[in-house]
């Protein structure tokens, strides 16, 4: 926690906007059990739990992760403020190679936090391109690999009336080239919110989407989404209240089942409450480890002292 407040103190002293390119600054892992409680507690529904760590920096730039991509060991954290932070992790939860860079182009001129709103990220494996959902325009980017430079745009009809602040949290390229969008509070119907599946990449207007409802469980809001190795959607869900502080709950449903209008409904699979180290829960991603589904969540501190960067390590152990 001293840690983050001297980073908020830089950042207050540095500014609100970021300076361009790329830093390497360590970046501290500290191990956390889930269940502060009873730290042999591992088990919560349908995962594991196999260990945690709450991070920290004294680099301004660090902080508010929205979203999270995990492959051959190499992290790619994306904040909602244009920022990412790239890293490996040692076989003892130490954190490696830590560098700190910012997105090429913005949907606007990028002064302001509006126009570097980016709240949900994609990639295709095999060509290294990433995709990019902002909120605020509701607009996707696709980025070349590394993002060296933006490749095309798109601001689909069907998301430019979803809520500025409340647009597209989830954004998933499945293996077979489909791309699934859950909005986090564009209303369907009572309970339910809008979802998008395009045929291909979402930037291309060539490709016109299905427009389906997501069904959260009941108080939570989607905040990212990956896809299972079954083919199955995997949902990370937050619920926040005042006196409730933050919750997270992990659903699963199944992209066979969506069809236009049709409201898809998540599975509930483990929810994650107070006491346990929980906080801003907000991105997600899916890898394969010693013949095990491996589930990482990051959360977003908001940059505020008075949250943490948590990033979590499940197996999924059933469904």
């Amino acid at each position: 926690m001293k840690r983050v407040a001297l980073a908020m103190l830089i950042w207050a002293i540095a500014g609100s906007s970021s300076p361009p390119g790329e830093t390497s600054t360590p970046v501290v892992a500290t191990p956390i059990p889930l269940d502060p409680d009873d730290a042999a507690h591992v088990r919560f529904g349908g995962v594991r739990y196999l260990g945690g760590w709450q991070l920290a920096s004294a680099e301004p730039r660090f902080g508010g992760y929205s979203a999270l991509s995990v492959r051959d060991g190499q992290f790619l954290a994306l904040a909602d403020t244009g920022e990412y932070l790239e890293f490996r992790m040692t076989a003892s939860g130490e954190i490696a190679a830590a560098h700190f860079g910012r997105l090429p182009t913005f949907p606007g001129d990028g002064k302001s936090k509006t126009d570097r709103d980016s709240e949900s990220m994609a990639n295709d494996p095999s060509t290294g391109q990433i995709w990019v959902g902002f909120e605020q325009h509701n607009v996707i980017f696709r980025y070349a690999p590394n993002f060296t430079s933006m490749l095309s745009q798109r601001s689909p009809a069907e998301m430019r009336e979803w809520p500025a602040n409340f647009g597209p949290e989830s954004l998933v390229r499945m293996s077979d080239g489909r791309f699934v969008i859950l909005s986090e509070n564009a209303v369907m119907a009572d309970g339910v919110k809008q979802a998008l599946l395009f045929p291909g990449d979402p930037t291309d207007p060539r490709n016109v989407p299905i427009a389906f409802g997501y069904r959260p469980p009941p108080g939570y809001l989607a905040s990212d989404a990956a896809q299972l190795p079954d083919g199955r959607l995997i949902v990370l869900n937050r619920h926040f209240t005042m006196m409730d502080g933050f919750w997270a709950a992990l659903t699963i449903i199944d992209p066979r089942a969506i069809r236009p209008g049709v409201i898809v409904t998540g599975e509930p699979i483990a929810e994650f409450r107070r006491p346990l180290n929980i906080d801003n829960m907000e991105g997600i991603s899916v890898i394969r480890e010693g013949g095990r589904t491996i589930v990482w969540i990051i959360s977003d501190d908001n940059q505020l002292p008075i949250e943490r960067t948590l990033l979590l390590k499940f197996a999924l152990e059933s469904h």
